[in-house]
């Protein structure tokens, strides 16, 4: 399954990538109608892919998709590779200050690509 828990039913769904330009356990950085975004992919997890802003709100550089993933109390997290706070990969909270987070989106697969919902043709 490659859906984040933020899924909604209405949402509309865009193609972002092909499966093969992920890869496993890391992220990639792509750019959705000009934002920055970070996909990361987790085979064999429950929940397999995740969408999060590129942007580390800490240092404003666009980084989140190089930082290293690890799980911490039972939740994914990318730490950032700069300041090395941990954003938390379901919702985006900082688990160092939980007054800061990042954007995130639902994330699936379907027939081989990935799509993110959340954007529009006009975003």
């Amino acid at each position: 399954m490659c859906m984040n828990s933020a899924m909604s039913i209405d949402s509309e769904w865009m193609p972002v990538c092909h499966l093969d330009d992920l890869v496993a356990g890391a992220g990639v950085a792509v750019i959705i109608n000009g934002q920055p975004v970070a996909i990361f992919w987790l085979p064999g997890q429950q929940i397999e892919c995740y969408a999060l802003s590129h942007t580390d709100p800490f240092s404003g550089a666009d980084v989140l998709a190089h930082g290293i993933l690890c799980e911490i109390e039972g939740a994914w997290s990318v730490a950032s590779p700069l300041y090395k706070q941990h954003f938390r990969l379901d919702n985006g909270v900082c688990l160092e200050d939980p007054q800061v987070s990042v954007a995130c989106w639902p994330v699936r697969l379907h027939a081989g690509q990935v799509e993110i919902a959340g954007f529009t043709s006009q975003d």
